[in-house]
Order: C-alpha cells, then structure tokens, then sequence
C-alpha cells in the first residue's frame, strides 16, 4: 500500500511516530508539507495563505505518482487532498483544525472525504459527521516509570526541590505558559520546599521519559487540545496530571489518581497543591495500555483498507 500524505509539521513527533508503526504493517508513505515556515519553538512565523495556494500544484502532480490513497494529516491539508480526484482521501483532525478558528473549514472539507479520523469522542460529537475515533498512540516501551532519584540526575534537576513538567515552549499561545506560571507561584506559597516550573521542548522525544520521570506533576493549562500525548505519555510513567478541561483528558484520567481535572485557576492551584504536598506516583499506566503504537497503527491501517 502507498501513501501520499500531507501534513503541516513535518517535525511533529506524533506524526513520525504513525509513519513508523504504519510502514511496520506495510505502508510506504511520503510526506509533502506546504512551503513556507511553520510556527516553530523558536519563531512565531507562520505560513501565509499564499503558501496553501502554492501547495496545490505540488499535491496534484504527486498525486499522479501511483499512490493508492491520500491521508491529509491537519484540517488545512484537506483542501489540496480533495483537489485531486483519482484518489480517496482519508482526513486526520488533531485537534486546534477542528476546535479552532479553521474549525468550518475542516468541517466543510470533512463531508467530502472517504473517511474522517479524529482523537477524541469530544470532537467526533463537534464534528458531527460520521468519522473514527483514533487517539494518538505513544511507545509504552519507551515511556515507563523509572527512579525519580536517577531521572532528576539524568535531566540536571535539584533532587531537593519539586518540579512540575510544562512540556511546550512558552511562546505555544494556546498551551497558556503564563497560566502556567501564575498557578505555579501561587501554589508554591502553600507547599514546603522550593517549588520549579520546568519548560521542556526541544528535546529528542527519546529523552523525554527522563523529564517525565524527574518530575512530580504534568501541568497543562491549554485552551485547547485534540487528544494530548503529554497526558498519556505522563500517564505511561505513573506522573500525576493536573490540567484543564480540554479534549479527551476527562475521560482519560477518570480513573487515575492523583490527577486532576480542572475548570478554573483556583483548581489548577488546589490540584498542584494536592499532589506537591505529598508527591506520589499515579495509577496511570494500567489506564493508558489502549493506547498504544501498535493498536493505533492497526486501526489506521484498517480506515485505509476500508477505502480503497
């Protein structure tokens, strides 16, 4: 089976994780971005709508080159997917597309598609329009509880203090980096001991379980998210989530302890407070085993065979 897909971040760690255990089941996929820059860590340039337009004349003429389907991974690739006719499109929603300002886009574009997959049952009912339900999977090989001792000297953090892990860069607006901040000073107030907000990003995603390990909470204040690995990857390594309401992480975390589901500042505060008071693992590796690579790329595979 070949795929031709298009994606907006060809960085995305996610992403990269789906060719992988898609080409293990024999999926030869290539990957076409639109040109321009993408919002990166380090900048806030994005690509402009005259880039999209460019995008178009690429897709077509790739689309020529014996693909069996199309798989436009974002809702701002459907449009360049749909402009070819030959092939069946199979459209991937993360999340932002669909909850986001572009949300009428993907949607419009979704209806013409041959299937739909989204991450989490809150979009499928924002979509509104028959579709899959495939989280984002993760490595639960790769992401394990290890000694937390061990963890903080592998990442260069204090033993001594307690640390809550906002894996984002803060430029990321709809991650809220100074929610983060403000509910982390003022839950410092009310716990013993120094108290450190770490910013991870940029890191080989093979690295990242150290950080996961080393720290005592997940924070994530987002305003708005699909289905976030952060969460079930924290959940992989038993660290305690506190987060708002956002996505699938109600449902997720509805039986890990402790963690917290949050819909204002104050619980945000209460929750960080709960688990630095007396940091503890959570329970969150038994609920998360549904989500691996494997089963994920299964499913996948199964919404392509289903179209061709």
């Amino acid at each position: 089976m070949r795929v031709l897909n298009l994606v907006t971040n060809v960085e995305a760690r996610f992403y990269n994780e789906q060719l992988r255990v898609l080409e293990a089941r024999g999926v030869h996929e290539e990957t076409l971005a639109p040109p321009g820059t993408h919002r990166t860590h380090e900048s806030v340039t994005e690509r402009r709508p005259t880039d999209y337009l460019r995008f178009f004349p690429t897709v077509l003429k790739n689309s020529l080159d014996g693909y069996d389907l199309v798989h436009a991974n974002y809702g701002l690739t459907a449009p360049m997917a749909l402009a070819q006719v030959r092939l069946p499109v199979v459209l991937s929603l993360w999340g932002s597309d669909l909850l986001g300002e572009y949300g009428w886009l993907s949607k419009f574009c979704a209806r013409h598609c041959d299937a739909v997959i989204v991450m989490s049952d809150g979009m499928a009912a924002e979509l509104d329009s028959p579709c899959h339900v495939i989280p984002h999977g993760i490595d639960l090989e790769r992401f394990s509880p290890q000694p937390t001792g061990e963890a903080r000297d592998a990442v260069g953090w204090s033993r001594n203090a307690k640390h809550v892990l906002f894996p984002y860069p803060p430029m990321r607006e709809v991650k809220d980096f100074p929610r983060a901040e403000r509910v982390v000073t003022a839950a410092a107030k009310q716990v013993d001991g120094p108290v450190e907000l770490q910013s991870v990003y940029g890191v080989p995603h093979d690295e990242m379980a150290s950080y996961y390990n080393a720290a005592d909470v997940l924070l994530l204040p987002s305003k708005s998210e699909g289905s976030p690995n952060s969460v079930k990857e924290a959940m992989a390594c038993n660290l305690p989530v506190v987060t708002t309401d956002v996505g699938d992480v109600e449902d997720r975390l509805a039986d890990v302890s402790p963690s917290h589901v949050c819909r204002s500042d104050d619980e945000l505060v209460d929750g960080l407070v709960d688990v630095l008071s007396s940091p503890r693992p959570s329970n969150g590796r038994e609920n998360v085993r549904d989500v691996g690579l494997e089963r994920m790329g299964d499913r996948i595979r199964a919404v392509y065979e289903s179209v061709l």
